[in-house]
């Protein structure tokens, strides 16, 4: 399987600026309105107009970046834009028809159809379940239609119009009378906007996990490893009640038969790159500074297990996409996210296989990513979904199986889990709707406790000093996880 090029690597990053939800409403809004005057686009003034109208409006556009709307939150977005009808008449209804148009476009036949047919192969038919997911989505996403049309309506709405006042005709170069008034009112409405939206925020957006204020405690393993080895396999997305339902045979063996937590919760916001920055610090997203798919400034500040690892002279491997390398750098090994979905973890066991043989780290990670992809493409409450989580099942078994022979299992921790779950609708995941919040988790090894359950809630932030626990390295420095002594033998 071959690595993620340089070039898959940056357009990965700037499709983030069209999936992510921040920046996907200014960039959007933008486009929007700049194509549907089009044809204004050789005078000088409409640039000035256009200009001095965004001037005007941009703390909205601050707004919007800065407060989330997700869940039951959207619905809250439609009193500011009924607000903003009574008070200001649209001037030009065509251009929120031309918006409505172009946003269903792009989000169920662009990317629900087209740009995952192109990378994962899914059927040219994909629009017809699509465009029932993008209605249904909930995370803040540029795919959750309730929550960006009520943004993009009444942000076009307020640009429109005072672009009309700056330039209501040919033959009038400056504002009309009535201007000062009518920025008053905007500015009203805007401080009225922000104080709306910081109450709603202050009293509603009450369902992140609690943080641990407390660094990780814990016997110093350091140089006293237990296990020469230990693998941990990631099965990107999969949402535990789905789990429950599929046909996984060799999973739920390997759970039967060492130590599941039931209570396995993800961290917030419950973005793969995040997930992934979390579980391999034991830090939260405040201290390690990735918050969302999009990284705005590469690699987590704070040490990671890799580090750790290399303290004491030994080495960690993480097998996954391009997106990884945003967090994790070199420490990840890039695998192409662009073929048919069919092949992808198919490739990855392979490609692992690979890795185990040439470089033998002492810790491997592996990201599968099928799973996730088809929720993303076709939703979690499908057939397809399913399948996809049995044909991981029968892949793990398989590599599984080749350590074995490889003499690869004989002391080494096993750990399997999710790193999110998967909502309703395009498979979101980040705001913890839910099936998204708690994932499965259980280790499975020779010093690993044997049909064990631990029901009380834990957070996947444990997965880093847990690890170091096993391996005999220090604990990362910013790690804020509880090692999980319940499932080692005494």
């Amino acid at each position: 399987m071959k690595q993620a090029s340089p070039f898959e690597i940056v357009a990965a990053r700037c499709w983030n600026l069209l999936n992510e939800g921040k920046p996907f409403t200014p960039i959007f809004a933008t486009s929007v309105f700049l194509l549907y005057r089009s044809d204004q686009w050789l005078d000088s003034r409409f640039w000035t107009g256009t200009g001095l109208s965004l001037l005007l409006i941009l703390p909205l556009f601050f707004l919007f970046y800065y407060f989330d709307f997700p869940l039951f939150l959207r619905n809250y977005l439609w009193l500011p834009l009924v607000a903003s009808l009574l008070l200001w008449e649209p001037q030009n209804l065509s251009l929120h028809a031309a918006a409505i148009g172009l946003y269903f476009f792009f989000t169920v036949f662009f990317w629900g159809t087209f740009y995952y047919r192109m990378r994962i192969g899914t059927s040219w038919w994909n629009f017809k379940r699509f465009w029932k997911l993008v209605l249904k989505n909930s995370d803040s996403t540029s795919g959750n239609a309730q929550e960006q049309l009520p943004k993009l309506l009444l942000l076009l709405l307020l640009w429109n119009h005072f672009y009309s006042l700056l330039i209501p005709s040919s033959e009038v170069p400056w504002p009309t009378a009535g201007f000062a008034d009518a920025v008053i009112l905007l500015g009203i409405f805007t401080a009225c906007l922000w104080l709306y939206s910081w109450i709603l925020h202050a009293n509603l957006f009450d369902w992140k996990p609690k943080e641990t204020t407390l660094y990780t405690d814990g016997p110093d393993m350091t140089g006293k490893a237990t296990n020469e080895k230990a693998i941990v396999i990631v099965i990107d997305g999969m949402r535990k009640e789905r789990f429950e339902e599929a046909d996984a045979p060799f999973l739920k063996k390997l759970r039967s038969e060492g130590t599941e937590y039931t209570q396995m919760e993800t961290v917030y916001p419950a973005r793969t790159v995040v997930c992934f920055s979390s579980m391999f610090t034991g830090a939260h997203p405040k201290d390690h500074g990735i918050r969302s798919n999009m990284v705005w400034k590469l690699g987590i500040r704070v040490e990671s297990i890799f580090d750790s690892l290399r303290k004491v002279g030994k080495r960690g491997r993480l097998l996954g996409i391009a997106h990884l390398i945003d967090s994790m750098g070199d420490d990840v090994e890039s695998v192409t996210a662009v073929m048919h979905n069919d092949k992808a973890d198919r490739n990855i066991i392979d490609r692992s296989k690979k890795i185990m043989a040439e470089q033998n780290p002492d810790l491997f990670v592996v990201q599968m990513i099928a799973v996730d992809q088809t929720g993303h493409s076709m939703g979690v409450l499908y057939d397809e979904y399913l399948e996809k989580i049995a044909e991981a099942d029968r892949l793990v078994e398989e590599f599984v199986g080749w350590l074995t022979d490889q003499g690869m299992m004989e002391n080494t921790t096993l750990i399997l889990c999710a790193d999110h779950g998967q909502a309703d609708g395009i498979g979101g995941h980040g705001h913890l709707d839910e099936g998204e919040r708690f994932v499965p988790f259980f280790l499975h090894g020779p010093t690993i406790r044997q049909g064990c359950r631990v029901d009380e809630r834990h957070s996947l932030i444990s997965m880093a000093p847990t690890l170091a626990y096993l391996l005999g390295a220090p604990y990362p420095r910013a790690s804020r996880g509880r090692v999980l002594t319940d499932a080692f033998k005494r």
